[in-house]
This record gives structure tokens, sequence and C-alpha cells, in this order.
């Protein structure tokens, strides 16, 4: 699974390069409201690319799913989707279909059970930040009316697939990545169910096993410093030695 991630400069490129390699005539200065973010954790809001009616966005959308019978914007956080029942599970399904995101990520966290306790560790790539597939939801506020921009909002999950290589020592879980020659099949609409799922599966194989991890301070467990203040720093992904 993926329980945290980190953003910087390198995922805001990404992005950009995302929406501009698709003809966007121009981008804005959204940069300004994503500083770097070392530690982003589930019910935080993350820019993601997406494609809607031809066109590439760069959107900012919660992490983790609101259902959209919810009467609130929030509650406990759905903030994965397996890949084995992502077609078919009512939450997931028409996402899958029609309502498709990449999210970028430096790196991602998982952790270890050990003999005094849980061990964060960060999985990246060594030479490039990474694109996970991610799927969108659309919350419309039941207290508005019908169409009030107002009352509409944007939830995603990421998509998870088994692991059986690198990541696998450290999580039987993991994201479904993204090379760079799948990110437009996967935002276009020219595949089906069954296409996108092998798209994934063969898209992850592809950078699964050029991964590395290891070992992080145990800080990074705490979304916060104290009062308030965000532990999101980049000391979060330095590695620790035994």
């Amino acid at each position: 699974m993926c329980g945290r991630f980190a953003i910087n400069n390198e995922t805001n490129a990404l992005l950009e390069e995302i929406v501009r390699a698709h003809g966007a005539s121009a981008i804005f200065e959204w940069q300004k409201h994503w500083p770097p973010n070392y530690n982003v954790a589930p019910t935080q809001n993350v820019p993601v690319a997406r494609e809607v009616a031809g066109e590439r966005l760069i959107e900012s959308v919660r992490w983790g799913m609101v259902a959209p019978y919810a009467k609130e914007f929030g509650g406990k956080p759905t903030i994965n989707a397996r890949l084995e029942t992502v077609a078919t599970n009512g939450m997931f399904k028409g996402p899958f279909e029609y309502a498709r995101c990449v999210v970028p990520a430096l790196g991602y966290y998982e952790w270890q059970e050990q003999e005094d306790g849980k061990q964060p560790f960060f999985v990246h790539h060594p030479k490039e930040p990474l694109a996970l597939a991610g799927i969108v939801r659309t919350w419309h506020d039941p207290k508005l009316p019908k169409g009030d921009p107002d009352g509409t909002k944007l939830s995603m999950a990421i998509i998870t697939i088994d692991s059986h290589v690198t990541p696998g020592e450290v999580h039987d879980r993991e994201p479904a990545f993204l090379i760079p020659e799948a990110i437009n099949e996967w935002l276009g609409e020219g595949l089906d169910s069954d296409q996108r799922t092998q798209l994934l599966l063969s898209s992850a194989d592809a950078i699964a096993d050029e991964l590395a991890y290891y070992p992080v301070s145990r800080s990074v467990n705490k979304v916060q410093k104290s009062k308030g203040v965000p532990n999101d720093g980049p000391e979060l992904i330095e590695p620790i030695t035994e």
C-alpha cells in the first residue's frame, strides 16, 4: 500500500511536463500553492494531472476518496484502491472508467514491523520521481444546489498492486507505477477496463525492480511536530544507519 509520500519541485516539474506535452496553452502559477512536503498524509490535498474532455489539467484533490453519498466531505479516508477489484468495486468502478489521474511522488513510505516497533522505509527511484496511477471522485455538497461550484470537491485514491519485486521486501503491496510511455494511455480514453489493468501491471513491472529503499527516522510517523507545526521537511527522507 502507500500510506505517506513526498512531493517537491521535481514532482511539480513532472506534472507540468505531463500537461505541457499534451499541448496545454498555458500553465498557471499553481506551484506557489504546493511547496515541498516530504510527509504527505491522508486527508491532505495534493496536485494531480487529469484529462477532462480531452484537456490536461493540474488540479487539487483530497487524498482519501469520499463516497458520493457522504453527507460531509471527510470521514475515514479511502486512500488506496486494489487493482484486483478496482474495475468492479462500487466505489472505484466509475472513477476507473472515467476519472483517472497521475499522482506525482518523489518517493513513498512503507513500514516494517520490528522488535522495537514499526520502522519506516523510504521507497524511491534513484534517478527520477514516480508517477502513480490514481482515480478521482467528485463529491457534491447536499446542502447546496446542484451545479453550485462551491459545493463540488474532488478526492482520490492511489491504485495498488501485489508487490513481488524490490518493494515487496518491505511491504506486500505497492502503488501502480506509470512509465512515461504509459501516461498518455492511462489518462486517455482509448483503452477498455481490461486493457487499463494490463497497462498498469506491465508498467509497474517495468519500474518496480529499479526502485531502491532505505530506513528513515521514525519521526516521519508524526504529521505534526507540535502545536500544529507541520513535520514535512527534507530531513525525513535522509537514510539512517543501524
